[in-house]
């Protein structure tokens, strides 16, 4: 590891216990910063209730850290919008937020469009298929954007256990993320979680960057932001253990090809690989070729949007 970033590991990283909420509260009202919650979620009606629900009783009702609560449907078949809403989020369709630009699917679109809808100087991002949900999650992440000043984006870090298996989550960051910060990136080695749906950051700095519009987002991120305020203003925080729906391999295949663009269009913006991936399914008559696009559509930042600028005007 470069010593630049065994360093940063040492400085920017810290437990969820380093910063109480008392010593949080007392932070927010000091700093004046509103926060935003924003959960991502599609066909997560069996979880996302209880998420919402805890965050709004701990966070919202309870101590007053959180200001906006919302949830992003981006286009859920089953009553993911109607459980949130009754447990107390707001919530939005992706369509329904800058309607002029059509909406592809992808995670990444659904975050990008929700900095139209939310107001939060802070904004956290949280994924809605937690299972086991603790508010640690949020306190954790926006924690240190409210206390240290020069910190502007933070990424949560925990233990993802695979069935009853410790830490054999996060294939595809084991597999993929990892081997490509190390090789190409290795300021950022020292985060354990890269691709990791729970962070945080400043409006101030989510507006100036792009944002791939499918899996690619975490990682597409995390690198612009490194490049944008430099890595000590990065920062992580161990908020425990992580537990949440599981992929199959092919989904992570997906996945992992998604990644891959991102990285690679910040490696060569010119120089494209082609954008498929085919993997194999047996069939009736042996091993039949699925072939499936990968992301590669990037939103633009959000500070060159009109509708934007001119809500931040008014």
């Amino acid at each position: 590891m470069l010593e630049e970033a065994e360093r940063w590991l040492t400085r920017r990283s810290w437990s969820v216990a380093d910063r109480p909420l008392g010593a949080l509260l007392d932070a927010k009202r000091a700093s004046g910063a509103s926060v935003s919650v924003v959960l991502p979620a599609l066909d997560e009606e069996g979880t996302v209730g209880e998420i919402v629900a805890a965050i709004r009783r701990e966070l919202v009702e309870g101590t007053p850290l959180v200001d906006e609560l919302v949830v992003i449907d981006s286009g859920s078949r089953d009553r993911t919008a109607e459980v949130a809403r009754e447990a107390g989020a707001r919530v939005v369709h992706r369509d329904e937020i800058l309607p002029r630009i059509p909406a592809v699917p992808g995670k990444g679109e659904v975050l990008w469009r929700s900095l139209l809808v939310t107001g939060g100087d802070i904004v956290a991002f949280v994924d809605a298929d937690l299972r086991e949900f603790s508010a640690d999650f949020v306190t954790g992440i926006v924690g240190p954007l409210l206390t240290e000043p020069d910190v502007h984006f933070v990424k949560a870090m925990y233990d993802r256990p695979l069935g009853e298996a410790a830490g054999q989550g996060g294939r595809v960051t084991e597999l993929m993320a990892r081997p490509l910060l190390n090789m190409h990136w290795p300021q950022l080695a020292g985060f354990v979680q890269p691709l990791g749906g729970e962070y945080a950051a400043r409006r101030s700095l989510l507006e100036r960057l792009p944002f791939p519009v499918g899996y690619g987002v975490e990682l597409g991120l995390l690198v612009d932001a490194l490049h944008t305020v430099g890595l000590d203003a990065l920062a992580q925080v161990d908020v425990g253990v992580r537990k949440h729906r599981h992929q199959d391999g092919q989904a992570l295949g997906r996945m992992a090809a998604a990644i891959y663009r991102t990285a690679q269009l910040r490696l060569a913006r010119g120089h494209l690989v082609r954008p498929e991936l085919t993997q194999f399914e047996r069939g009736e008559h042996g091993f039949e070729p699925r072939t499936h696009s990968v992301d590669t559509e990037e939103r633009p930042p959000m500070c060159g949007i009109a509708e934007y600028t001119a809500r931040r005007v008014a």
